[in-house]
């Protein structure tokens, strides 16, 4: 059974238009879940909402949204009052611009979806769109109206149809320097990096999904079938803790030969003195702007 689009709406090129949807493209539809049980009956349970101020179970229907503007003051929301809402980009994404997929910085990407023709009659504006970008090797940015939250988007070519990823709002991502302006800044030894990059190569290899498989899902699946069989659950196997590296130059030497590298250039030599660490610079100022609120 065909995936259920997860947005139908029109894709625009300055007058060009062009009905599309857009599909998830992750699926957990394989992925282990757990059900809540109540342990002594054995029954499934369920939620309720629960009036905080009176402890009582609210009646279908009853719950409403509501957005505090003060300290327990809440203004009303009703579900079709949400639905009412609509701007441009509820129903249509109009490509305002044009990049290079390679200058957005990987932590402002979100989530994928697949882009496709919704109907016959777009398939040739949506190709014309499609062929033209990627001509052109550039990918267009838009803005969507999803899961009742406008987000910016990215949308590049990919075979037949498209590929749009979702973006993340600058005020909602930590900047680098928040987190490594810490970090002190460290001379490495050239001998040293030389012998990392051997081991680099010796491990170098081709992206291929497929070979990724879910350990932790196949541990949870033993577990599931060894309960259901009557049977104790599995001992856990206690993974090796590293050890401390002491001499990392000897450390990346055996780790060389350990993945069969041979001689690396100047292996052999003689392990280089410790080196000091240099006092990193002074931070600057990372950006973040806070969003307005409601």
């Amino acid at each position: 059974m065909a995936p259920r689009p997860a947005w139908k709406g029109y894709l625009k090129l300055s007058l060009v238009t062009c009905a599309i949807e857009l599909t998830n493209v992750v699926t957990h539809a394989e992925k282990v879940s757990f059900r809540i049980l109540n342990r002594k009956t054995g029954n499934t349970v369920k939620r309720i909402y629960v009036d905080a101020g009176t402890g009582k179970p609210l009646e279908e229907g009853d719950e409403i949204k509501g957005y505090e503007v003060s300290d327990g003051d809440f203004v009303h929301i009703e579900e079709d009052e949400i639905e009412a809402v609509q701007i441009e980009s509820s129903h249509t994404m109009g490509l305002d611009g044009f990049v290079e997929k390679s200058s957005i910085e990987q932590i402002y990407l979100d989530t994928p979806y697949y882009v496709s023709p919704a109907d016959k009659v777009s398939q040739e504006a949506f190709a014309v769109i499609r062929d033209a970008m990627a001509a052109r090797k550039m990918a267009g940015l838009a803005r969507i109206v999803l899961y009742q939250r406008e987000r910016p988007v990215v949308i590049e070519p990919l075979g037949k149809g498209m590929v749009l990823t979702t973006l993340r709002y600058d005020d909602t991502v930590r900047q680098p320097g928040t987190v490594f302006d810490d970090i002190e800044t460290t001379r490495t030894d050239d001998e040293m990096i030389d012998l990392a990059q051997h081991i680099i190569d010796s491990k170098k290899t081709k992206f291929d999904p497929s070979k990724f498989d879910d350990r932790y899902e196949d541990a949870l699946l033993e577990l599931i079938r060894a309960k259901k069989a009557g049977k104790k659950a599995p001992k856990a196997k206690a993974p090796p803790k590293p050890s401390n590296v002491v001499n990392l130059f000897d450390a990346l030497k055996k780790s060389l030969n350990a993945e069969g590298g041979g001689k690396a250039g100047k292996s052999s030599a003689k392990a280089p003195p410790a080196r000091t660490k240099a006092k990193a610079p002074a931070a600057g100022h990372s950006r973040h702007r806070s969003r307005k609120s409601a």
